[in-house]
Order: structure tokens, then sequence, then C-alpha cells
């Protein structure tokens, strides 16, 4: 969708979201990766850790290959999204913990009773199916060029452990000239700009609480089998307030695009780095709708 007035806003030449939020009926963008993964693997139980779009596109998945689905949360998972996943039909764990603590149980529970994990984090021991889905997740990008004639400058992409970023990397670096492609985090949550920033550009976890509302993007660490294609890739690393999200999700609405937090963290980022692209074709990717409220 063109946003022209974003635009002028903004001080850039157009800008193009890519709106995810009605893809499948599940309101985010996730389920792109988790169909491709699982049915190039057949499993009668499939498990995962989420905040909750990524948990939802698996258990919906599994539910049209006849199979189950085992999905690990964290305790500050909103009760709307927990729901959202019971109603595909999976069986749901509350993780007193972290992202990473329900995606190090969700490994755990799996390797002991045989469920095959389904994750776009990669981490020791489980590197393989990850690019499967950040394959899957290449497709928004080639739907997008079939739609455009011409080609962005700059590609603004949020990044929690860095699957849909390193999707674009993929996607974009295949041609040159390619875009500048802009990384965006929460402040909260900031592990690839810690990474980055490390003195040998390493695998760094965030230091910060992980409590934006971006729920998301609330990830502590990059993954493993994303980080070598984003190091190599991305040009700019960023990171924003909550705050700044908030009147991103708000000018989004004033485009006739419904966005939640994470969905609007592309566009937060690009008015936190306003003035930095002018007369640029801007690429973003509203990534999921308002969040699931629970009834």
């Amino acid at each position: 969708m063109s946003c022209p007035s974003l635009a002028k806003f903004l001080g850039v030449r157009s800008i193009h979201v890519k709106d995810e939020s009605h893809r499948f009926g599940l309101n985010a963008f996730k389920a792109l990766g988790a169909s491709y993964a699982m049915h190039r693997i057949h499993s009668p139980v499939f498990s995962a850790a989420t905040a909750g779009n990524h948990g939802r596109a698996v258990a919906w998945s599994a539910r049209r290959l006849d199979s189950a689905a085992r999905i690990f949360v964290s305790r500050i998972t909103t009760p709307g999204r927990i729901e959202a996943i019971r109603n595909e039909g999976a069986e749901v764990r509350v993780v007193d913990g972290s992202y990473e603590d329900a995606v190090r149980l969700c490994d755990d529970e799996s390797r002991a009773h045989g469920w095959q994990v389904i994750s776009d984090t990669g981490y020791p021991g489980y590197l393989e199916i990850p690019n499967r889905v950040v394959e899957g997740y290449e497709t928004l990008f080639l739907e997008y060029e079939e739609q455009r004639e011409r080609e962005s400058d700059v590609v603004v992409i949020q990044a929690g452990v860095g699957g849909l970023l390193c999707a674009a990397v993929n996607h974009f670096r295949s041609r040159e000239p390619g875009p500048v492609i802009v990384s965006i985090e929460p402040s909260s949550a900031d592990g690839l700009l810690e990474s980055i920033s490390s003195l040998e550009g390493s695998p760094c976890p965030s230091k910060g609480a992980q409590n934006s509302i971006m729920a998301g993007l609330n990830c502590r660490e990059v993954s493993l089998t994303a980080w070598p294609s984003i190091r190599r890739g991305v040009d700019i690393f960023a990171d924003i307030e909550d705050e700044v999200t908030i009147e991103a999700m708000r000018l989004l609405g004033d485009c006739g695009i419904r966005s939640g937090e994470s969905g609007a963290a592309g566009l937060a980022g690009l008015l936190a780095l306003r003035g930095e692209f002018p007369d640029a074709r801007v690429l973003l990717v509203n990534t999921e709708g308002p969040a699931v409220t629970a009834p």
C-alpha cells in the first residue's frame, strides 16, 4: 500500500507498506515461515516457543496437517494471544520466565518426548529448520516486488531474533545495487545492536529488560542462523523507544492500515531516523495487526 501523505510528512519520495495483518486470517506474517517448514517435515506433534504470533501460526499449520501442537509462552504473554493459540487447537504451556526461557524449555521437552520444534530461532543443536522458516518469510518480499515497477532505495525491518530481517537480507542482497537495509529493535531488547557493537561483532545478548510494548520483538538473543547474514548485509542498526511506536501506529492508522505495536516498529524506526533518507523510496512491513484481546 502506498502512503503518499506519510511520505510527504517524513520527507521521502515514497513509502510503501507491505501489510501482513490479513495473512491467512492470522493477523501476522508468521505462517509464511511456519507452514513452509512444516510441510517439509512429517511429525505427529509440532512444538514452538513464542510471544504469540509464531505459536498461533504453528498451531494453525499443525491443525491443517492433522498434527498436534505444543506451544510454550513466557509469563508476560497477554491472555488474548494465549487464547488465540488455544483456539487453533494447541496445548499451551505458560513458562515462568522470558522468551528465551520458553525456547529452552520447549527444546528440552521436545527432545524428551520426540516432538518436532519449529522456530526461526537458531541455537546450539538446532540450526537447520530456522533456515527453512526464513526461506518461507522471503515470500512476502517476492510478492512485493511482483507488485512494484521500481525497486526500493531503503528497506526498514523490525527485528526480534532476526528471522524476518535475515529474509530481507537474503532477498535484497541477491542483486546489485541493493537497497539500504535498516534493522529496528526496541531499546529494551536490542540484541542485534549489542552484537554488531561488540568487539568482534559476535552474537551478544541484550542488556535490557525485554519489557517493550512491542511484544513480538521482546527477544534477548539473536538467532545464530540469522546473524551471519544480518552482520554481513544490514547497513544500519537502530533502537527505538515505545513512545515512538505508539506514534507510528497512529500514523499508519491515518493511512488506513491497522497495526499492532510490533507491526508499526519499522515506521517507528523511520520516524527516529527522520531526515536520513531524503528523496528515498522506502519499504516498510506491517508484520501484525492490532493485538488480539481476550473476550
